[in-house]
Order: structure tokens, then C-alpha cells, then sequence
């Protein structure tokens, strides 16, 4: 049985639009075929926010999830035995949103990364929303200090989808996705995800859903919009 493909899904107001169901997170649930799908909830770039953690919970029951469950890995209750069985044990991963940074390092610390790629491999279907589309992707960008943009640098995120993107940056006209690819090598693509968006992505087809995505090429006068996938 081929993979599930991973689903990069951007927040913000554009995915809010409706009172009912998310459209896109409907999709995603119906596509594993289970009813009522157990969910293991990933909130380390949010520091298992509780509150958040509630929201994002009625938004996945809503469009069809049943139990929403925190793998726990942050504060006092966070640790790699208390998360791994939720994960093992659920449907789908989800990994919610917050800062790609945080989240990141909060996995390396408690040891995770393996751990999930292990449940990747097996064929565990895993999806994202927002900061958590982005450690899903392959690598991400940073600034050793904020006010000089010399000191951006890549560091790696879990690379479970093989592609590199932003998610609702259209206000900013995609600033840190342009960074990201500037530290590329010449023929590097990025995507974009618009507010309210998402992007499928199995094996080297990227597919978008529910709205526009931008798609940036890293050439060798610099980094252009090459199309736009809807």
C-alpha cells in the first residue's frame, strides 16, 4: 500500500472563514479511510499550550477526528515515554503550530526524532498546520541576530516531506521563504502555502488544495515566483 501523503496546511484567518467544518482538515481525515480517526496531537512549537490545545482540538473534531490526544513533551509532564505510545497508538499525527524553532528543539531534546521517523517509515500518516507544516518540511530559517540578515542560516527540520515552504506569508510578500531559498543552491523550489491553503506532497508530486500556492525558484540572479498551483 503506497504512503499517505503528508498534508502542509496554512492557518491564519483564511482557514476561519467558515463557522462549519475545516474543508482542508476534512480532507485529510477522510483520506485515512478510518472512522472517526484517533489523533496524536504534536504542540512542541506551542509548548503544549493547553489553551491552544483546545482550540485546535474542536477544530479536528469538527471536521471528523474523534479522540485528540497530547503526546506530551514539554513541562514537567513531557517526556519521550509519555509521548511515543500516543503516537504509536493513534490514526494520524498532527503537528500544530507556534514557533518552527522551539519545536524543533524541543523534539532533538526529548529524543524524538527517531522515534518518528521510525513510525514514518512504517507508514504512520502524519499532517500540519502552519509552524507544524514547516517542521514537517525539510529545512527551515533562522538569524543568529534578528537585526542583521548576514547571520540567517538552515537548520534541518524532520523532513518528512521533501520539500521546502512557508505558510501564510503573503503579507510579507514571502520574506523568510526568499531568505531560506537565497541559502539554497541554484534550482531549489519553495512553496509557498496561502492563508487557508494546503499542499499534499507524496513522493516528488505536490498537489495544492483549497486555494493558491506560490511557488519560488532559487535561480542564479536570485530567488522569483515561478507559477502559482491552485
Amino acid at each position: 500500500m503506497p504512503e499517505k501523503p503528508i498534508y502542509l496546511i496554512a492557518g491564519g484567518p483564511g482557514a476561519r472563514r467558515a463557522r462549519g467544518p475545516d474543508p482542508l482538515i476534512q480532507h485529510v481525515l477522510r483520506d485515512l479511510g478510518v472512522e472517526k480517526p484517533r489523533v496524536a496531537y504534536i504542540g512542541a512549537a506551542s509548548g503544549d499550550n493547553a489553551a491552544f490545545l483546545l482550540l485546535i482540538s474542536r477544530i479536528l473534531k469538527r471536521a471528523g477526528a474523534g479522540t485528540v490526544t497530547l503526546a506530551p513533551l514539554c513541562g514537567r509532564r513531557g517526556s519521550l515515554e509519555r509521548a511515543l505510545p500516543v503516537m504509536e497508538e493513534a490514526d494520524v499525527v498532527f503537528v500544530s503550530g507556534g514557533d518552527v524553532e522551539a519545536g524543533m528543539q524541543v523534539l532533538r531534546e526529548k529524543r524524538v526524532l527517531p522515534n518518528l521517523a521510525r513510525l514514518r517509515k512504517a507508514g504512520k500518516p502524519f499532517f500540519g498546520v502552519s509552524a507544524g507544516s514547516i517542521m514537517l518540511a525539510r529545512q527551515w530559517v533562522r538569524w543568529r541576530n534578528p537585526d542583521d540578515d548576514s547571520t540567517a542560516e538552515i537548520f534541518p527540520c524532520l523532513g518528512f516531506a521533501p520539500v521546502l515552504c512557508d505558510t501564510h506569508g503573503e503579507g510579507e510578500g514571502w520574506a523568510e521563504l526568499k531568505a531560506l531559498l537565497a541559502l539554497c543552491p541554484a534550482g531549489s523550489t519553495g512553496y509557498g502555502i496561502v492563508s487557508g491553503s494546503a499542499i499534499a506532497v507524496q513522493g516528488r508530486t505536490v498537489k495544492a488544495l483549497g486555494g493558491e500556492v506560490h511557488v519560488f525558484r532559487r535561480g542564479r540572479g536570485g530567488v522569483v515566483q515561478a507559477e502559482t498551483l491552485s
